[in-house]
């Protein structure tokens, strides 16, 4: 009977301790798999921007983690692949998402387009684009920060910022919003018009798109509305973003307004109106 009894606490240990080891599989199972939150994302050959583009898959892929480096998650996914995706470009299982509701909780990036040795687009007077881009950028932040958004700057001085680098710092900040602002230009000068406000990833930046559009259109540069566009620093954004042209730099009618003193602080109070519509609606 002793023996028995004996044989039977053995098995219960045994039953518990599997029980336990089956436990923990589940939750490391479960702490490392993700899902891809956004569409056709770059898997790479390495950990960074600067590796080549070995495949690329679609939002709701499930992906497990198989080690991490830096903001980079090497993973496997449909079932035999392997590659490197970035880490802010998936939505962890053991991740908590909050929705911002308002500008004084909100953290937002401000991208002024080109800089430095990129100068951008030219003026029918040879004026670079880059001057323009980083003079709205700083009327933007400052009307932000008053409203007490952490506001954080691409390029806050004439300097180069690569492309890549751009959407990297919305991405690792999982800020609240991204806005990049460029001015255009048509293949024959004074022949365009208008402002254009892009979007790439429908699910997560047209709502955006569309709120920032609506106020623009108050601006004395007529609104030609959204589009979608395919630039990288929207294209590679998992936070909504947006790439709005401000104008058209070789139209002289356009050009007298944009290098007006005003416009900057128009566009300003433009840029605040839509996002105050935005995050109210969230």
């Amino acid at each position: 009977m002793q023996v028995l009894k004996q044989f039977w606490r053995q098995i219960t240990v045994a039953a518990i301790f599997i029980g336990l080891v089956i436990t923990f599989v589940v939750i490391l199972a479960v702490h490392n798999t993700a899902v891809v939150n956004i569409a056709n994302v770059n898997i790479r050959q390495g950990p960074g921007m600067s590796y080549a583009i070995a495949d690329s898959t679609n939002k709701g892929t499930k992906v497990h983690i198989m080690k991490r480096k830096n903001n980079w998650l090497y993973v496997r996914y449909a079932d035999h692949k392997f590659g490197w995706i970035a880490s802010w470009l998936v939505n962890e299982h053991n991740s908590q998402l909050t929705k911002t509701t308002k500008i004084s909780e909100a953290t937002i990036v401000l991208d002024a387009g080109h800089g430095g040795s990129d100068s951008g687009a030219l003026s029918n007077q040879g004026k670079m684009e880059k001057t323009y881009t980083l003079r709205v950028a700083k009327a933007v932040a400052k009307k932000l920060r008053s409203a007490g958004a952490h506001v954080v700057m691409t390029r806050s001085n004439d300097s180069y910022v690569g492309l890549s680098a751009r959407p990297e710092v919305a991405n690792k900040l999982k800020a609240d919003a991204f806005i990049s602002f460029h001015f255009d230009s048509s293949p024959e000068k004074n022949t365009a018009s208008g402002i254009t406000t892009y979007y790439y990833h429908k699910s997560t930046s047209l709502a955006l798109a569309q709120s920032l559009s609506n106020n623009v259109s108050t601006l004395p540069i007529p609104s030609k509305g959204v589009d979608f566009g395919d630039f990288l620093v929207i294209r590679e954004n998992s936070v909504p973003s947006v790439l709005m042209e401000l104008g058209y730099i070789n139209d002289k009618s356009d050009f007298k307004t944009i290098s007006s003193n005003r416009y900057p602080n128009e566009v300003a109070h433009a840029v605040y109106a839509g996002l105050t519509t935005y995050f109210a609606n969230r």
